[in-house]
């Protein structure tokens, strides 16, 4: 039975894993109070450890950089900074942050002699330093030595040092996104002198750029002047060499002497390639003219003689006789006068080609013989002029070699005394690379603490952490409070709730409470209670309720005393302390101990009547536990119980029994045995789960019905209390004395 009923809570469980937003709304509510009273708590120490806080005030200055400098003129590479590169403003930003901004500007305040700044460096060191160096010195991480004693000179360097160091940790650069513009962020405890240290480091940056330009303008001018006169002297020397080399050789105009000898060079050339084209024309004749033995008909042959003018001319002659006698050949004999005059005209012109060819063969060969000499002159001409030309030539190459380094000299001396004039003249006109856009001003509140942003942000956090903390409690929480709580976790019925009222500390609720007019909602329940109570077992005419909880201090006796004033405001009604161990009914009714009862009743020594006791303002009858007996649990076993209880339900329309506590002792179950109904008592958000499903599971095991759960000691100020306790309680004050 009882692995079924935690089988079916589980799985109840997992039905309700989904996320209810409404539920956490609620759980918020309930916890309203002690959130808000965590947020307050918290948000004053946050503002009480705020207010302890030294003040920082940060100051702003903006500089510009300028990329694009105007030039006086063109000797960017005398400083050797190229302002186009992309590098160029990320190069300026470390500059700014540089150890040397940071000195400078110390330097130029004197920070490292302000008191405000140099605060925690002229502090003596605390205890919490002195017991380190103590236990670091102990174990021997750190060596005794005693400090060696600096001059006043490293004293200075070193607060200087120091407070650069702070400085640096002071500061902040922003270079503004896709401009030229960066942000000098000063903090400080005072808020003049984090203006004053920001717009110093504006103009020590400005300052320094314009002095590193005076010092590399001053290196430039002295390397400039030191290489002139060298420069100076090289030239004057090169002109010596080059007039020397003119008185030497004797020439003026030694490009126009080349020239005029590299035409005659030339045309002595054009000669001698004509001389030898006609002499190698007439070699042939000549050869076969002086060889003795050469025949005419062949040297009439050579194209020499056949294209020869006048020897064409001759040929075209013969050709046309020679037509004429084979024509007239063809008419005439050899006798014919005709026939005669025409070979007579034939042989002259044959006679005259002779001649012509041995006049012309005589002509070319007195012309081979003065080409021949011809040739033999040019030759030797052209190579004296030859040897001259080249003469000629390196002397112009010497001369040019000269005038060269009379030119290069000449321009390195030019531009290196442009140059000097050009650094002497910007020497008294540097312009700086960045101006300030913004001068910081002196803060008039501090940027840190900003102790109303942290105080709302802590009373934000607060919230949440309450709220999370509420959720996390409401989890983790595994009492009983609500009727969910009830119906989810102990799968049980709610049969009504008894609500919380004011009362001392470790003491009963006053007994007539119930009749109190002033707790009309306490009333009202426990009129609720009744009417479920009523609605129980509705076919038995006379009822045995009996009322038992899981451990002590639930307040089972108080709902067992004022259901009874309730029951009994109806019918006839009694009340049995059936608790044989720790009995609390007759305490209540202020019984004497001496009073018998429910023990006396079992063992037979007193009558009923003489035990029962008779309260007259709720007309019910209290029947005490009387003489507490050594073995409870034989009693209650025994027939006599069973018996009395069923000779009470013939007397009294509500038998209501209080029980020892399940978790204590076993005589709830012994009494359940005689009862019609039980009711088990909860007090609300006290008892933990697993101690009532214990207690609950102890009656499933021995088949006992159990009718509902009794919530008690519920606290009605809750926030959701009208969605967890609706309809168990008066919620409107609408009670029976109520008028319209």
């Amino acid at each position: 039975m009882t692995t079924i009923k935690q089988e079916q809570s589980g799985a109840k469980l997992f039905d309700d894993e989904t996320l209810d937003l409404g539920h956490y709304w609620k759980v918020i509510k309930l916890y309203a109070f002690r959130i808000i009273l965590l947020a307050i708590v918290f948000t004053a120490l946050v503002v009480a450890i705020l207010s302890k806080i030294t003040p920082l005030y940060t100051a702003d200055a903006s500089l510009i950089i300028e990329s694009q400098q105007a030039n006086v003129v063109s000797i960017e590479e005398v400083y050797g900074l190229d302002t186009k590169r992309k590098e160029y403003m990320q190069t300026q930003y470390e500059i700014l942050r540089s150890r040397y901004i940071a000195m400078r500007t110390v330097e130029e305040l004197s920070l490292h002699e302000n008191p405000v700044f140099m605060r925690e460096f002229n502090q003596p060191p605390g205890i919490v330093e002195e017991a380190k160096d103590w236990v670091l010195t102990t174990i021997g991480l750190k060596e005794d030595k005693k400090p060696r004693k600096l001059t006043a000179e490293e004293k200075e360097f070193k607060l200087k040092r120091a407070a650069a160091s702070k400085l640096s940790r002071s500061v902040e650069f922003s270079l503004l996104v896709n401009t030229q513009v960066i942000n000098i962020s000063v903090t400080s405890e005072s808020p003049v002198l984090a203006a004053n240290i920001a717009n110093t480091i504006g103009d020590v940056y400005v300052e320094s750029y314009m002095q590193a330009k005076i010092d590399m303008t001053s290196k430039a001018t002295a390397f400039l002047t030191g290489s002139l006169q060298g420069l100076k002297d090289r030239l004057a020397q090169a002109e010596r060499n080059l007039a020397a080399f003119y008185e030497q050789n004797q020439v003026i105009d030694l490009d126009g002497v080349v020239g005029l000898a590299r035409d005659e060079l030339e045309r002595l050339n054009n000669e001698l390639v004509s001389a030898e084209f006609t002499l190698k024309q007439n070699r042939a004749i000549y050869e076969q003219t002086v060889s003795g033995g050469a025949d005419l008909n062949k040297i009439a042959q050579l194209p020499e003689v056949l294209n020869h003018s006048t020897i064409r001319d001759a040929r075209r002659q013969e050709s046309a006789a020679l037509s004429r006698v084979a024509e007239l050949s063809e008419r005439y004999g050899p006798k014919h006068p005709k026939m005669i005059a025409a070979n007579a005209e034939l042989k002259s012109i044959q006679s005259s080609i002779n001649k012509q060819i041995n006049d012309l063969i005589s002509s070319i060969n007195t012309e081979y013989r003065i080409a021949e000499q011809k040739v033999k002159e040019l030759e030797s001409e052209v190579a004296e002029a030859k040897i001259e030309y080249r003469r000629l030539s390196n002397l112009d190459n010497a001369r040019r070699a000269l005038q060269r380094e009379v030119d290069t000299n000449q321009q390195l001396y030019n531009a290196f005394f442009t140059r000097l004039q050009e650094t002497s003249e910007i020497g008294g006109f540097e312009t700086a690379n960045a101006r300030i856009l913004d001068e910081a001003l002196a803060p008039s509140q501090p940027s840190s603490p900003r102790i109303k942003l942290l105080s709302a942000a802590a009373f934000v956090f607060s919230i949440i952490v309450g709220i999370f903390l509420a959720i996390v409690s409401e989890a983790l929480n595994s009492g009983i409070r609500s009727v969910d709580d009830v119906e989810r976790k102990l799968n049980q019925r709610m049969l009504g709730l008894i609500p919380w009222l004011p009362h001392k500390k470790n003491t009963r609720l006053p007994l007539r409470s119930y009749f109190d007019k002033s707790n009309h909602q306490f009333c009202e329940a426990v009129r609720t209670l009744r009417t479920s109570v009523s609605l129980l077992n509705i076919a038995k005419e006379n009822k045995a309720l009996m009322i038992t909880s899981s451990i002590p201090k639930e307040g089972k006796s108080t709902v067992a005393v004022n259901l009874a004033f309730a029951l009994g405001q109806l019918d006839k009604t009694i009340i049995v302390d059936a608790d044989l161990r720790r009995s609390s009914i007759g305490q209540m009714f202020d019984v004497p101990n001496y009073q018998p009862g429910l023990s006396n009743v079992l063992m037979t020594t007193h009558q009923l009547s003489e035990c029962l006791v008779h309260d007259e303002q709720s007309k019910v009858d209290v029947l005490c536990a009387g003489n507490l007996p050594p073995d409870p649990q034989e009693l209650l076993a025994g027939p006599h119980f069973k018996k009395l209880i069923e000779h009470l339900q013939k007397i009294y329309k509500y038998v209501v029994i209080d029980t020892p506590p399940m978790q204590a002792v076993s005589d709830a179950m012994l009494i359940a045995e005689a009862c019609d109904s039980v009711m088990y008592v909860v007090r609300s958000d006290s008892t933990s789960q697993k101690v009532i499903e214990s207690g609950l599971g102890r009656f499933v095991q021995v088949g006992h019905r159990l009718d509902g759960v009794v919530l008690n000691r519920v606290d009605l100020k809750k926030a959701d209390v009208a969605d967890r306790y609706a309809g168990f309680y008066d919620q409107y004050g609408y009670t029976s004395t109520s008028k319209d």
